[in-house]
């Protein structure tokens, strides 16, 4: 049996354990498996992020269609107040639409309103509305002519026919000027209405009311509209207009000793009677 070295001898070596190789071996099986974890974590944040995204971008999408559906709804909101609007009562767009058809006339020594109504007159020209109590003095002596005034300008005109009854009379002229349109609706109390003429003389004078009621016929009397906006002498005969810039009434009398009570005949009382509207 061989002896080991002696003391002091060099022991023999011989070739080294592998520890160090399995060692290295190790560490990198577990980098590797770090690594497929960090990967592994990675690829399920980025999921989750895309997840995120995807829902947001969903979201977004779902904003900006309520948003759209939204504004469409705003438009139509918009576009139904600008028609609502427009059907409003604008006293001074009834009044710049009907003022070139209605004049001052002058029938003798007296004075009072007529306005342009309907189609052209036959044979051309233009009929006019007024109260027969404005042309009644003339009338009377069997005189025919009367003259319309407005900005400045004179125009002959001549009493057709009357209706002493409903003092209304049909005047004609030759000149040509827009006629006003009848109303074929029957007036309601409380709507809105302006009434265009010259009081005292002083034309194209607005004022503006409400329908306060409508008069049936009775007494012998024919029915007429009762209505709050101011009117003076002078005023007979000027159209009574609705918000639709239609002829409702003729106004023909105010009360004495008593405010905001003023009286029209209804325009179809006219229009019957005269078949010119």
């Amino acid at each position: 049996h061989p002896q080991g070295p002696g003391p002091g001898q060099p022991y023999p070596v011989g070739p080294a354990p592998a520890t160090k190789g399995r060692g290295l071996t190790v560490t990198a099986l577990v980098l590797a498996g770090l690594l497929a974890v960090v990967t592994g974590v990675q690829a399920y944040q980025i999921n989750r992020l895309s997840n995120r995204l995807g829902d947001t971008d969903s979201r977004v999408a779902a904003a900006q269609a309520a948003d759209g559906t939204r504004f469409d709804g705003l438009e139509s909101r918009a576009g139904a107040l600008e028609k609502q609007a427009g059907a409003a009562f604008n006293p001074e767009a009834v009044a710049s639409a009907v003022l070139p058809s209605v004049f001052r006339v002058r029938a003798g020594n007296s004075t009072g309103t007529a306005f342009a109504i309907g189609k052209p007159a036959a044979g051309g020209g233009t009929n006019l509305f007024t109260n027969y109590h404005v042309v009644d003095a003339l009338w009377q002596t069997g005189e025919r002519e009367v003259f319309l005034e407005r900005t400045n300008q004179r125009f002959p005109a001549t009493i057709v026919r009357v209706d002493e009854t409903n003092d209304v009379a049909h005047l004609r002229t030759n000149g040509k000027f827009t006629g006003l349109v009848a109303a074929s609706a029957a007036v309601k109390s409380g709507q809105q209405i302006v009434v265009v003429g010259a009081p005292l003389g002083l034309e194209d004078s607005v004022t503006t009311g409400v329908v306060s009621a409508f008069r049936e016929a009775g007494g012998g009397e024919g029915p007429v509209i009762q209505f709050d906006a101011p009117i003076n002498p002078g005023n007979s005969g000027g159209p009574v207009i609705n918000g639709s810039k239609q002829v409702v009434g003729i106004a023909t009398a105010k009360a004495r000793n008593a405010e905001g009570i003023g009286l029209a005949v209804p325009i179809k009382v006219a229009c019957d009677g005269f078949k010119i509207c």
